[in-house]
């Protein structure tokens, strides 16, 4: 039987990202191009010039992800996009070129959710494939946790009622005067830090459900810094290591409780936040005390990046799905059961 190839496209947001993957889900190659310095001077993405840079990067990245691969352009079998959540004018520019590309080459087109493609992400280049997990999705926009049972086979068990763990970050990062994105930034400013120097809120740690909320956390930090006064600055490491470990509390709490509870036997974790050492290693170390296999995706593919967007139209590919080139990007595109 033929190994199916799969070109996807990843223009979600703020990263323009093209990847190749073959029919074993090996990626045979991804090519991302940020945008972090042309949206650092206002602090967050700027729709407009997001998509500009999506129009002038992504036939190159195509190119490039073509003679990294060692393929042609007509070995492709499918060509896949980022269909939603997103930004619409950015979500538009992938789309539409893979759609392009689909009809030229005669081939079929496939509409991803970027959401699905960061919860299969943590099982790319593992030989058993995709495992049945509690699945954790931590990113700038999303905080959610699902019972993943194998692709397309999911339900969404809880997600954040307010701001995205990722936002909350990004958020206080820029409370703090830290470089844009914020995440990052407090998670190297934490390392130095006393993560029981500020007492910070765990919200909805024991609501019963698994549902998040993040924002009052975000506003506790509003309303310290004023008391702080010029010690501020002194105190920047101690106050992101006392507030990252306000989030990583709540997530991975909420994680084991919903692996014991449907005898889950594995943890997936997947997203941008996902690759904030903290949460890694407090992962790591209460699956190993409860026993439970952990999934963590590779750092290269935490953030947005088009090879998880290839891995996830590969399974759908699989499976017989196809996508009508009418079909259009959904900004708020939920993410359901295939």
């Amino acid at each position: 039987m033929h190994s199916p190839v799969i070109l996807a496209l990843e223009t979600s947001c703020d990263e323009t990202a093209v990847a190749i993957c073959d029919g074993s889900g090996t990626v045979l190659a991804s090519e991302i191009s940020t945008q972090i310095p042309e949206h650092q001077p206002y602090g967050g993405v700027v729709p407009e010039i997001a998509s500009r840079n999506h129009i002038v990067r992504i036939r190159t990245l195509v190119l490039q992800a073509i003679n990294n691969s060692g393929i042609h352009l007509e070995d492709v079998d499918c060509f896949a996009a980022t269909s939603g959540p997103g930004l619409a004018s950015s979500l538009l520019v992938g789309s539409t070129l893979a759609k392009s590309l689909a009809l030229n080459c005669g081939r079929p087109f496939l509409a991803v959710n970027h959401l699905e493609g960061h919860l299969l992400s943590p099982f790319i280049g593992h030989r058993e494939g995709v495992q049945p997990s509690i699945a954790l999705i931590v990113s700038g926009g999303h905080t959610m946790l699902l019972h993943l049972r194998g692709p397309g086979d999911y339900e969404v068990l809880g997600r954040s009622r307010d701001d995205a763990a990722g936002e909350a970050f990004d958020k206080v990062g820029k409370m703090l005067g830290l470089l844009y994105p914020g995440g990052p930034e407090i998670d190297r400013q934490a390392r130095r830090g006393d993560r029981k120097a500020f007492d910070f809120p765990r919200s909805m740690l024991d609501s019963g459900d698994y549902a998040f909320s993040f924002s009052g956390l975000k506003t506790s930090m509003l309303y310290l810094l004023p008391q702080l006064g010029e010690t501020v600055t002194a105190r920047i490491p101690d106050l992101c290591a006392s507030f990252q470990e306000a989030i990583v509390d709540v997530v991975v709490k909420k994680s084991l409780k919903a692996a014991h509870q449907y005898r889950a036997g594995s943890i997936s974790v997947s997203g941008g936040v996902s690759c904030n050492h903290r949460l890694r290693e407090v992962f790591a170390e209460q699956c190993r005390r409860a026993k439970l296999d952990l999934y963590l995706a590779d750092p290269a593919l935490t953030t947005d990046n088009a090879a998880m967007i290839a891995y996830a139209a590969l399974h759908r590919f699989k499976a017989g799905h196809r996508s009508p080139l009418e079909e259009d990007v959904n900004p708020n595109l939920p993410l359901t059961v295939a």
